[in-house]
């Protein structure tokens, strides 16, 4: 038989005949073995002849466009089987040769990536034809901003082999600030040209011998050749387009928060610093004029008790523990209580002044402690200092005259005070009174628990005479 082409995807035929030699009709059954069985039919399929008869029959070759069918010389053989005498069964050969083409398919992933500087990509080729190549992989990029590198550069792939090349994109610049941009650019895997050597010449009459250099592998972007013109089979691949999104070094968001926080420090410094700093000087200076005119007027003010003021110091009351110690009253109640007259300086009739009512009691007893005002006097309290020096655990009340000022737990304090701008004014024979209820003695500083309660309030303000 003829040797046969045929481009993959395509046909082609040729022709054999059956000759039926022997003496009797024989029939015969044709099928095509060998490599190119599975591509190849006969038609007719079987054929009947007289004695001394022949006839034709057709074989077609139609190979896919696959890699999986090799390019180069396939064997071919038709067996001719006799249906009388298999014994003498006859297997024609012959040689079908199968075109190359090339056919190779691109993929990147991700076709999209973000970054400051720079990304990387993964390029994923295959060979789809039926013979093998040399890959080179190229990028393009519509201006120098990108740097496009794959590892590796060259790849060998046989019919139907993959492959996945590293690429690298990387920015020529980085963007300090600003919007992000995007830089497209595109990947294409092209077939190599293998360097074609020259044949060695011998120069005429040097008898040297010349050896022209090799021709450079060039990188081949055929367009496609038809089988029917000839030549070799090539499709153009087609580039893979893809993007690198450039991400600013600081964000928008970044240069709003730095420009807020600008704009509140030279705020500060402008408006606020100044404003708290005049105010602290104002506060200084208002309370050094304060204890200036407090030194001035305890200077010029006699001495509460002396010859310039027989009634400092003076006070009354009754208590079941310390009966007529002047200035205050014993407890109203079961519990002992003490409290010392009014002390301090003044002139024109007015004078600071102030008391100490102590009061102690027992566990589960009301204490009481007063201090009165005397005769003729109107007290205007300013402050109140408490200690509860033995943490104690109790009720403290404290009134001035028939007026309730405070109930406080002792459990919740050591020492309080109390402050006001404006005097409470209390009148002549009124008290001040400090009632103590004791749930439970506290541990003062040496360790031991106490056996009872024990408060001190220390009442000041101001003492003057009564308009008459």
């Amino acid at each position: 038989m003829p040797t046969v082409t045929v481009s993959p995807g395509g046909t082609a035929t040729t022709t054999l005949t059956v000759r039926n030699d022997g003496d009797i009709v024989e029939a015969y059954t044709l099928e095509v073995v060998g490599d190119c069985a599975a591509w190849s039919t006969v038609e007719p399929a079987r054929v009947s002849l007289y004695p001394g008869t022949s006839e034709t029959v057709t074989l077609t070759f139609a190979p896919p466009r696959s890699h999986e069918v090799r390019a180069g010389e396939t064997p071919l053989a038709v067996r001719v089987l006799p249906v009388e005498h298999p014994e003498s069964v006859v297997v024609p050969e012959g040689t079908v040769t199968v075109e190359p083409f090339h056919e190779l398919r691109t993929e990147l992933e991700p076709r999209r990536r973000r970054g400051w500087l720079g990304a990387r990509f993964r390029t994923a080729v295959q060979n789809k034809g039926n013979t093998p190549v040399d890959v080179a992989f190229t990028g393009r990029q519509a201006g120098e901003e990108l740097r496009l590198g794959f590892t590796p550069g060259q790849k060998r792939l046989e019919p139907g082999e993959s492959a996945e090349i590293r690429l690298k994109v990387r920015a020529a610049k980085l963007i300090w600030f600003g919007e992000p941009v995007t830089w497209p650019f595109e990947v294409e895997a092209a077939e190599v040209v293998a360097p074609v050597e020259a044949p060695v010449a011998v120069a005429a009459g040097s008898g040297e011998t010349v050896r022209p250099e090799a021709v450079r592998p060039e990188t081949v972007r055929p367009e496609t050749v038809r089988p029917e013109t000839g030549g070799v089979e090539a499709v153009r691949p087609e580039p893979v387009p893809g993007e690198f999104l450039q991400l600013p070094v600081l964000p928008k968001w970044l240069l709003i928060l730095l420009a807020a926080l600008l704009a509140l420090l030279l705020a500060w410094f402008a408006l606020v610093r100044p404003a708290v700093k005049s105010t602290a000087k104002q506060a200084v200076t208002e309370a050094a004029q304060e204890e200036a005119a407090r030194g001035e007027q305890q200077q010029g003010a006699p001495t509460p008790g002396g010859p310039d003021d027989p009634t400092g110091g003076q006070g009354q009351g009754t208590g079941p523990d310390a009966p007529g110690t002047p200035g205050g009253t014993g407890g109203s109640g079961t519990g002992p209580g003490t409290g010392s007259g009014p002390g301090g300086t003044g002139a024109g009739g007015t004078e600071q002044s102030s008391a100490t009512i102590d009061v102690e009691t027992n566990a589960g007893i009301e204490g009481v402690g007063t201090y009165k005002v005397p005769a003729g006097k109107v007290f205007g309290i300013t402050d109140i200092v408490v200690a509860n020096f033995q943490g104690d655990e109790g009720v403290l009340t404290i009134s001035f005259g028939e007026r309730k000022i405070t109930t406080i737990a002792l459990e919740t304090f050591r020492n309080q005070d109390y402050h006001w701008v404006t005097p409470i004014q209390v009148p002549e024979n009124a008290t001040v009174t400090a009632a103590v209820t004791c749930a439970k003695p506290g541990t003062p500083a040496t360790g031991t628990q106490a056996s009872g309660c024990h408060q001190v309030i220390n009442v000041s303000g101001v003492l003057s005479d009564l308009a008459r």
